[in-house]
């Protein structure tokens, strides 16, 4: 009697497994972001965005915006100069998107707490907030806030609706800007739209 073997391609047999093991463990949490790939920025283009800032008085810079499911994940650029005294009305505060910021060079003194005094609404028409940061307030001092001395090396945290004061800055600052917005209140940023900012000289008000 013979006997007939089959051969299933390589493919046929990865989709029959995967199937078959969604059907073993159907209740297994599903990722959040289906079949979403990876990103990387590589350090040349970070320093670029540095570059940009100091060449053409820049301050806050979004390198890119990702979407990663249940939220977009902005990084930004920062940089800061010499500040011997805080600006008027220069607390910052963010309602929907949290912050969390590497720094990468230099030294400040940055105040937090969630009681800000005199709150003025910023513009929605504002770039920071329509880009970067979304809806949030701007205050003149924060109340029993905690200053923090930061330097290279330094990561803080700062949830949404929390304060943030720059009071004094040795000579400069920067740092790298981690945005997580739950709710995708700012627009995308792609590589290619990166690549395209970096080519050209900033409009008048970036």
């Amino acid at each position: 009697m013979k006997r007939s073997v089959w051969i299933l391609p390589a493919w046929l047999c990865l989709t029959v497994a995967v199937q078959a093991q969604g059907k073993i463990n159907p209740t297994d949490p599903q990722p959040t972001c289906q079949m979403c790939p990876g990103t990387n920025i590589p350090v040349s283009e970070l320093e670029a965005y540095t570059k940009k800032a100091l060449d053409e008085k820049l301050l806050d810079q979004q390198v890119r915006d990702i979407d990663i499911g249940k939220a977009n994940i902005g990084i930004g650029m920062v940089h800061r100069g010499k500040l011997d005294k805080p600006n008027p009305d220069s607390v910052a505060e963010h309602d929907q998107i949290s912050e969390v910021y590497h720094v990468v060079s230099g030294a400040a003194t940055l105040v937090l707490g969630p009681d800000i005094v005199n709150r003025q609404r910023r513009p929605a028409t504002m770039r920071t907030v329509v880009e970067f940061n979304g809806p949030g307030n701007n205050g003149s001092e924060v109340r029993d806030g905690i200053a923090y001395e930061i330097k290279a090396g330094d990561v803080v945290v700062i949830p949404a609706g929390t304060g943030h004061w720059f009071t004094k800055i040795e000579d400069h600052i920067d740092y790298l800007m981690v945005r997580i917005d739950p709710d995708k209140v700012t627009p995308l940023k792609s590589e290619a739209q990166s690549k395209d900012y970096l080519s050209k000289p900033a409009k008048k008000g970036e």
